[in-house]
């Protein structure tokens, strides 16, 4: 339960982004600001918890085979949504198609989100096995980093035409199903070896690093601008300030 708990958390944070992105018309400059910001976050969750505790816990080789597993992984499923329709998920232009120029990416876009989603909530969940506490920094920068996410991503779906049901429907599912996620974690990965829980997340960790390359650079730097890397830089020091004081 605590493991969901905390997933759920963590998502319920799509939901705040796609409420703002929907309802509040934001200059496209500033939701690509705020996108730099959550990519920072992210990055640096990848860097100082995914890959260096999947380093300490199983050495090179499983964190170098999992973080590869996991980015062909999402690569490929990626390719397959793009074709659908879901390939510009996270932007809030106009780039996003509506049901009526593509037939099925409503759905696309849906399979997207959680496609992006479920790495992270994993992870959530398999940080609590040993009996420990959960990682404050994941679950910070996984919340901080799905704001900006639901925000785009929601702001581009009102462009497309799509309708507050179907917006505000796809982020509560998609939020429950993260609180799942972080169970499954929790569950399946509890009694594995070292090594296989060091693959696992170096998989995850490979996942996210290749969508936030995908789908939150591209809308990050869309409109770019002075202080978009600054922004980026920003956010990665912040969460690698947590990191370091959780340790």
């Amino acid at each position: 339960m605590e493991a969901g708990g905390w997933g759920l958390l963590a998502g319920s944070a799509l939901l705040v982004g796609s409420a703002v992105g929907y309802l509040v018309r934001l200059p496209r400059r500033v939701v690509a600001s705020v996108m730099a910001f959550g990519a920072g976050v992210l990055l640096s969750a990848v860097a100082f918890d995914l890959i260096s505790d999947a380093y300490e816990q199983g050495g090179l080789t499983p964190t170098v085979l999992g973080a590869v597993a996991g980015a062909v992984a999402y690569t490929g499923c990626n390719v397959v949504l793009a074709w659908r329709g879901a390939r510009h998920r996270k932007r809030s232009g106009g780039q996003q198609p509506s049901e009526d120029e593509q037939a099925g990416s409503g759905t696309a876009l849906a399979l997207g989100a959680l496609l992006d989603g479920i790495p992270e909530s994993v992870v959530i969940g398999a940080s609590l096995l040993g009996g420990g506490a959960v990682s404050a920094a994941t679950v910070v920068a996984v919340f901080v980093s799905n704001v900006p996410e639901g925000l785009s991503s929601a702001a581009g779906m009102r462009r497309a035409g799509r309708s507050p049901t179907y917006v505000f429907g796809l982020w509560t599912v998609i939020a429950l199903i993260s609180g799942l996620a972080a169970v499954v974690g929790y569950t399946l990965l509890g009694g594995v070896s070292p090594l296989v829980l060091a693959a696992v997340t170096a998989v995850a960790g490979g996942a996210i690093l290749t969508m936030i390359a995908d789908t939150m650079v591209p809308e990050a730097f869309d409109e770019a601008h002075l202080a978009t890397g600054l922004i980026l830089l920003v956010g990665f020091l912040g969460a690698f300030s947590i990191s370091v004081s959780g340790r």
